[in-house]
């Protein structure tokens, strides 16, 4: 049976060092999780209903569509998070 694969997004803009800090923890959660796990970056200033939806709360980052985390997130937060998405998976 194939692993089904985990969906992330985060919300983000450029020049957003809070941005750049929740990229990094992602991306070294991902490549350390053994999981099956897409990441989509969604820049916000691209689309003027995504930054008057998000503009103040970048950024954030979701899991299957559910917003676990703005501003920050640990990878402690994201490895409990994606640890129950996989579990639900499965």
């Amino acid at each position: 049976m194939p692993e089904t694969m985990i969906a992330l997004t985060i919300y983000s803009k450029p020049g957003c060092h809070l941005c750049d800090d929740m990229k990094a923890i992602v991306d070294r959660v991902v490549r350390t999780s053994g999981l099956s796990i897409g990441i989509e970056h969604v820049d916000i200033t691209t689309d003027p209903d995504l930054e008057a939806r998000y503009g103040l709360e970048i950024p954030v980052l979701l899991v299957e569509g559910t917003k676990i985390a703005k501003y920050r997130v640990t990878e402690a937060e994201l490895r409990r998070a994606l640890r129950a998405r996989a579990g639900e998976a499965g």
